[in-house]
């Protein structure tokens, strides 16, 4: 109850600062910002990626604003009790005010949100970013804006990786039967069960203490978060497959957005876009050191070669095409899977 009540306060505190500033639309001449305080939501921790992110934002929109405007960010979160569907509803109905949230978790609003999730869409981050920047961040914004989100940016969250505590998986023999957890999107859900595993959708706050258990045998997700939720400490095996790409999308009210001062909006757009690739050149700069520092710590890493992959992607290759075929024709087209 307790914690129910910080939750309350938080909430309130965030809505009266934005009613303070944004709500008065007090603007302070040419050329200058309006005085706002803008409420952000992340679901990571403040290591995680999403709250790097947040927070750099964070940084470029207090000085460029000369201290005008000012964010402040809740990872974790917060304002939402720590549930990140939820805290996609208060994104919806402005309970927060910015947010930046994985794919497969606003897929919740709209499924075909997390398409670029198809197993082995992508083979590079580079090809990521140059898709998801033209025609891809198209799509999103236009599925996103019946829902009442105005689309700002996207960042890598990053290649999924597998890790496990049973044994080396370098083809998919080695993962039958295995429990991994995954968020609950029908694409992660669909690929395990392909390969043979026992897929689980868990929220991620009980995946290490699973772990721990003997509940789970592993998880998937990217280096940078494998690492900041100490994967490391728990599991031994980790596969290198880059199977499927995931991403946050860096997402505003789209009320409490239009309400703001035009050369306001201009400002943060900018620094989204600034703070989005910042984000991608840490995490793609990240990922390297962190592969060795698994080995370091006594995992033992298997970077698939292609010959390996393509015996995974042809296990997989119904679903893929299932999914491919839910998502629809606009839908691949436009992250160029033809």
């Amino acid at each position: 109850m307790k914690y129910g009540k910080t939750i309350t306060v938080l909430f309130f505190a965030a809505a009266l600062m934005w009613l303070a500033g944004c709500g008065g639309g007090e603007g302070t001449g040419e050329g200058a910002y309006q005085r706002v305080n803008l409420a952000m939501a992340v679901n990571g921790t403040d290591t995680q990626i999403d709250s790097l992110v947040a927070n750099y934002f964070a940084e470029l929109v207090v000085e460029r604003s000369e201290g005008n405007i000012v964010i402040d960010v809740f990872p974790n979160d917060t304002l939402a009790g720590g549930n990140s569907t939820k805290g996609i509803e208060y994104i919806v109905t402005g309970g927060s005010d910015l947010g930046a949230y994985a794919t497969s978790v606003l897929a919740n609003l709209e499924p075909k949100i997390s398409v670029a999730t198809i197993p082995w869409s992508f083979t590079s981050y580079q090809q990521a970013r140059e898709v998801i920047d033209g025609t891809g961040g198209e799509y999103y914004a236009q599925l996103l804006e019946p829902k009442g989100i105005t689309y700002l940016g996207s960042f890598h969250n990053g290649f999924r990786q597998l890790t496990n505590s049973k044994r080396p998986v370098t083809s998919p023999e080695d993962l039958r039967g295995l429990k991994i957890r995954v968020p609950g999107s029908a694409v992660y859900m669909n690929v395990f069960d392909a390969l043979g595993a026992n897929p689980t959708a868990m929220s991620w706050s009980e995946v290490f203490t699973a772990i721990q258990q003997g509940t789970i045998d592993g998880q998937e997700n990217g280096c940078s978060i494998t690492k900041s939720a100490k994967m490391d400490e728990v599991q031994k095996y980790m596969t290198i497959w880059n199977y499927s790409y995931e991403n946050d999308l860096f997402v505003a009210n789209t009320k409490i957005w239009e309400s703001l001062e035009e050369n306001t909006r201009q400002l943060l757009r900018e620094c989204a876009l600034e703070a989005c690739n910042w984000g991608r050149d840490k995490l793609e700069a990240d990922e390297e050191a962190l592969i060795q520092g698994f080995r370091d710590v006594g995992m033992q890493v298997d970077i698939l070669t292609e010959e390996q992959l393509a015996v995974f992607q042809e296990a997989v290759a119904g679903v893929t095409a299932e999914l491919k075929a839910d998502y629809g024709q606009e839908a691949c087209t436009a992250f160029g899977m033809e």
